[in-house]
């Protein structure tokens, strides 16, 4: 992990309270856009209730979802797609961290 890449997840953390996650980054895009769930809902082509579901960890999300919804945002897709993968692992209990590099 690059010096940059690691004091920005080490900053989204200090001000998220906690791991960053997909869910996490998506809610900090919405608000740094000032953007509305009903909004961003439409832009990633889900319900409000589906994004903040999303944004609340209670649903998780695909790597080939992720990827679109990166894409929708004009976001990489590489670290949606890592988040989205590292989230399936921690929920299978594996004590693994996911590293995603464009092949």
């Amino acid at each position: 992990m690059s010096t940059k890449k690691s004091e920005t997840r080490k900053f989204l953390e200090k001000i998220t309270g906690g791991p960053v996650t997909l869910g996490k980054l998506i809610e900090s895009i919405r608000l740094g856009e000032e953007l509305t769930q009903a909004h961003l809902a439409k832009k990633l082509k889900i319900s409000r209730s589906h994004l903040n579901d999303i944004e609340k960890g209670n649903k998780a999300v695909s790597p080939e979802r992720a990827a679109r919804f990166a894409r929708a945002l004009g976001h990489s897709e590489e670290r949606f797609v890592e988040l989205s993968l590292q989230s399936l692992v921690d929920e299978a209990g594996l004590k693994l961290k996911v590293d995603v590099k464009v092949a």
